[in-house]
């Protein structure tokens, strides 16, 4: 039987909310992307991940996204903090390098209490236990650069990772799991797609799908995962969910973007049910970039 992994990227509050639409989409169109072997999330993904493996059903959980937010949390990536991103990422050097330079970044950010951190992760994951399903989440060492991932086997608990997974350096502050501190799996890459690898058919979800020098965009991973034998379909916001998901960071634009995430999901049905069911198959080709 050949393996599927389904893929969750980066994109703030707002692009979860787009990734659980449009899974919900999806299924209420015949396609399950629920039943993946894999479930990989960053950051954003992460949250999705977490949400859409929690045993809440699709259509249950796309509702409560439609609904005003619990808790409400708005933040914002001023020129100050995407110049101080610009001068990590671009400055010569490894992309280890660039990791650690992010990673003084996030040890400066703006203080948080843990407590008030694990209520707002905790409100918004209907599980805080590990799925059955193998679930992975990226995070990356704030000193050192390193990049790991969570799983129920790691040590550390649903909320502690999703929490470090989505810990926006200059905006939230690290996270300390075994002792050690750890910020946004993105700042590896913006989806971390080749964690899929070796998977016979891959769908990834991409609502931040460019690249940053030593950080690979969405694209080209799954180039690399398409030579590399792998079925694979791209799904990255089409412009209404683009306008919908707004500012990624603010709680209060989840709604529209869980909605617009639904309704393209009738666009990408074609390349990711063709792919899902086996009659797209594997190709050294450009992956499919679905609307």
């Amino acid at each position: 039987m050949a393996s599927k992994a389904l893929v969750l990227g980066s994109g703030g509050i707002t692009g979860a909310a787009w990734e659980v639409g449009l899974v919900a989409g999806l299924a209420a169109r015949g396609v399950d992307l629920t039943a993946a072997d894999l479930i990989v999330g960053t950051s954003a993904g992460s949250l999705a991940g977490a949400q859409l493996t929690s045993g809440i059903g699709l259509a249950e959980l796309y509702a409560a996204l439609c609904a005003p937010s619990e808790v409400a949390v708005t933040a914002t990536m001023g020129r100050a903090l995407m110049l101080r991103y610009g001068l990590a990422v671009f400055t010569p050097g490894t992309a280890a390098r660039a990791r650690r330079r992010l990673g003084r970044v996030a040890r400066a950010s703006p203080p948080l209490a843990e407590a008030e951190r694990r209520a707002v992760i905790g409100a918004w994951l209907p599980s805080h236990e590990w799925p059955a399903q193998r679930l992975l989440i990226t995070a990356v060492d704030a000193d050192t650069g390193e990049c790991t991932t969570f799983d129920a086997a790691s040590g550390a608990s649903l909320i502690e990772a999703v929490s470090a997974s989505c810990a926006v350096p200059g905006v939230w502050p690290p996270v300390r799991i075994n002792g050690r501190r750890w910020m946004d799996g993105g700042m590896r890459s913006a989806a971390n797609a080749d964690l899929a690898a070796g998977f016979d058919r891959v769908v990834v979800l991409a609502p931040l799908w460019r690249g940053m020098r030593v950080m690979p965009a969405a694209l080209h991973q799954c180039q690399q995962l398409a030579a590399a034998g792998s079925a694979v379909v791209l799904v990255t916001p089409n412009a209404e969910s683009a306008t919908a998901m707004g500012n990624l960071l603010d709680s209060a634009g989840r709604a529209d973007a869980v909605r617009a995430g639904y309704a393209q999901a009738e666009a990408a049905l074609p390349d990711v049910a063709a792919l899902w069911t086996g009659e797209r198959r594997a190709s050294t080709a450009d992956p499919a970039a679905a609307p």
